[in-house]
């Protein structure tokens, strides 16, 4: 009898893990010789547990092989690898399919002449038995491509694509929607990020699941909730309207439970970013970590990071799925990310924090018509891994600037109270509207509990001012209306824009650039730029003639064209950096770091800066950290891969003391996570270098790396 219920558990287990692989699904303890999924799977740890590469063997490392793509710039791409198959995406979002043991090319998805304009972190893999499918997004539509041969799938959608307006409000079906990150595998859906407007313009950030077999919509949650929905009072009554209301949206990706059926989305905030007058209230589902049933969109917990936010305080990152001891008994637990530099760990089933969460007073806004919410949530543990605003002294102004006492003197103007509100006079955000964490995210060793997050301490100045009322915009020409209610606040009213924040100049930008070549950009976005789509062909015709200097004056026009974006009575002057005379930070090292953060006690194990300059290199100053963008990754035989900085290294940490073990040279930074794998007994560690980001130069590589 015994033997007859041992054997039928046994066949029942074998069934339920061959169901598991299946459906992709991963066994706790199943060997990571793949890396399947964003950030390496469902819990985004960037973890593996493979071993061929050591702390001891780890600088014998040489270049296995390298592939170059059709174009050259900026690429945040975490590839994937599956059944000995690389998939990842060019810098003009096309994807493609490499052998991953030689980097040979096997197929490519996509037109770099008419979709070169965005970024994309990479793409999501499903199979069921021989249907193998590739989930990649170009533009605002969602792609099925066959895994094999590169063709999209007919039966998806509209014959291989889904419009990734599917589903919203009619109102919102002409606003500009693309998604940079990869989409979240529950069993037959994927769970979408997008990447929508900042300004009041925004299209709702409505969490929605497709099925990935049709293409159909499958379920959706509202993230500015409608009447008799939760959350409802938090804001306007007609805020879901999306008429001067827009976005809460998720860009960075999710993580899943698939043992649960708990899918974990972070979102961002609603838009306008720096003006909430139009959305008075503590605006949930805006920057929240939501807990939803993978299957049905239900909401099971909620927790929000920021109330009302008018700092772009978006979270930036998917949350790390990890255990940890917590009073004497294993949690499993969701760890996310914030740009401020905290990390806040909740239960995983019940949302409960697992480290006390203050509701610290915050300031009130100086700003007619806004409302800032009276606190702001803290956690106590852990510390934050990035400086905060509000301890800044001025001793803390760089030592190595050259024009340190003017810089003084400015930090002496602007606000720096803690959660000090957007304000005329400036206000320093530290960390930045970068972070702090950003959406490279955080490696993690999951069952020890132990957290691995890259940080930017780049302070910014975030400056408002009163926009014109709108009959002293009629009279000017359509394109200049358009230009002063959409651009001015990157580009400047100058048109010079602010090159060491990465904004470009647009003066004489018909020396540079062709109309059509701007219309396109107009139309499209470019990399952080969003596309203007709601704007008719005159009306972008009419900006295109004011950028190039042949906009005629309108005398008496009716300033009605080019507004359809909500006015709003005050708007930021742009992303401005605080730096000193030599473009370098007006604060003191470091300027990013590496933490090592223990989980279980919430108390850090080490911390060291990221990134160096060579120019202050050569005059001595110790190293300074300098921004990263991009991940590291985790293995768990104890080390850390990072690239990331604008100094083109690739860097291995030992991940239990942070001493380098080895660094080389790319042909290019590389402002991506790695990936690591395994493929006839051979471990490859490979990452994407496209350059171009912090004005580093273009590259367009993939560098697989193994030992000889």
């Amino acid at each position: 009898m015994k033997k007859n219920i041992y054997l039928a558990l046994l066949s029942t287990g074998i069934l339920l893990i061959a169901t598991a692989l299946q459906k992709n699904y991963q066994p706790d303890d199943e060997e990571y010789t793949e890396w399947k999924e964003y950030l390496g799977g469902p819990d985004r740890n960037h973890y593996s547990t493979l071993n061929q590469i050591t702390p001891e063997n780890v600088s014998n490392l040489k270049v296995a092989w390298t592939y170059s793509t059709p174009d050259s710039g900026q690429m945040q791409v975490n590839p994937i690898i599956v059944d000995g198959v690389l998939y990842g995406v060019t810098s003009s979002v096309q994807a493609f399919a490499l052998d991953a043991a030689t980097g040979k090319e096997i197929w490519m998805f996509g037109d770099k002449l008419k979709n070169f304009a965005s970024t994309s972190r990479g793409v999501a893999y499903w199979s069921e038995g021989n249907d193998k499918r590739i989930l990649h997004t170009i533009g605002q539509n969602l792609y099925a491509i066959d895994a094999t041969t590169g063709k999209p799938i007919p039966t998806f959608g509209d014959n291989g694509k889904v419009d990734l307006h599917t589903g919203l409000p009619e109102i919102a079906q002409k606003k500009f929607i693309i998604s940079n990150t990869p989409g979240t595998i529950f069993e037959d859906l994927i769970v979408m990020p997008l990447r929508l407007s900042e300004g009041a313009d925004a299209a709702p950030g409505d969490i929605r699941a497709f099925n990935v077999k049709t293409g159909k919509l499958a379920w959706t949650f509202h993230t500015i909730p409608y009447p008799n929905e939760p959350g409802y009072n938090t804001w306007p009554k007609e805020a879901y309207k999306n008429t001067e209301v827009g976005a809460a949206n998720n860009w960075a990706g999710m993580a899943v439970d698939r043992k649960r059926g708990i899918i974990y989305v972070p979102t961002g905030s609603a838009g306008y970013d720096f003006y909430g007058g139009k959305r008075i209230g503590k605006n949930l589902y805006a920057n929240c970590l939501l807990a939803l049933n993978a299957r049905t969109g239900k909401l099971l917990w909620h927790f929000q990071t920021t109330h009302h936010d008018v700092w772009d305080r978006d979270l930036p990152a998917p949350p790390n799925l990890i255990t940890v001891k917590h009073n004497g008994k294993m949690v499993d637990a969701v760890a996310q990310l914030s740009k401020q530099g905290y990390i806040y760990l909740f239960d995983r089933v019940t949302g409960k924090p697992l480290f006390q969460i203050q509701e610290i007073a915050a300031p009130k806004s100086n700003l007619p018509g806004e409302v800032t919410w009276p606190t702001q949530p803290v956690p106590v543990k852990p510390a934050p891994f990035a400086r905060q605003a509000h301890t800044l002294t001025e001793k803390d102004i760089s030592p190595y600037a050259e024009n340190r006492d003017s810089l003084i003197a400015q930090f002496k103007t602007y606000r720096r109270e803690r959660f000090a509100a957007p304000s005329k006079e400036g206000t320093i955000i530290l960390p930045g509207f970068d972070g702090g964490a950003e959406w490279g995210g955080a490696g993690a060793d999951p069952k020890e509990g132990i957290m691995y997050v890259n940080s930017n301490e780049m302070p910014w100045i975030l400056t408002m001012k009163a926009t014109p009322k709108q009959d002293a915009l009629a009279g000017l020409g359509t394109g200049e209306r358009i230009y002063a209610t959409s651009c001015v606040a990157c580009h400047g009213s100058d048109k010079k824009g602010n090159a060491k924040s990465g904004y470009p100049s647009l003066v004489d930008i018909e020396k540079r650039r062709d109309k059509a070549f701007v219309t396109q950009i107009i139309s499209n976005g470019k990399g952080m730029m969003p596309g203007f789509t709601t704007l008719s062909n005159t009306e972008k015709q009419a900006l295109v003639a004011f950028l190039f200097g042949e906009e005629k004056k309108e005398v008496g026009g009716s300033g009605n064209a080019g507004t359809k974006t909500p006015y709003l009575p005050f708007v930021s002057t742009g992303y401005n950096k605080f730096l000193d005379s030599k473009g370098f930070p007006a604060i003191s090292p470091p300027w990013g770091t590496l933490n090592a953060i223990d989980m279980n006690t919430g108390e850090y194990l080490w911390k060291i800066p990221l990134g160096e300059h060579e120019a202050l290199k050569q005059k001595g100053i110790p190293t300074t950290g300098s921004e990263n963008y991009g991940g590291p990754v985790i293995t768990a035989n104890g080390l850390l891969f990072i690239a990331g900085t604008k100094d083109e290294k690739f860097r291995v940490f030992n991940k239990k003391t942070g001493a380098l073990i080895w660094e080389t040279k790319l042909p290019a930074a590389a402002f991506a996570t790695p990936s690591t794998y395994q493929l006839n007994g051979k471990q490859y560690v490979v990452i994407a270098c496209g350059g171009t980001k912090l004005g580093a130069r273009k590259g367009n590589q993939y560098v697989a790396f193994a030992l000889p």
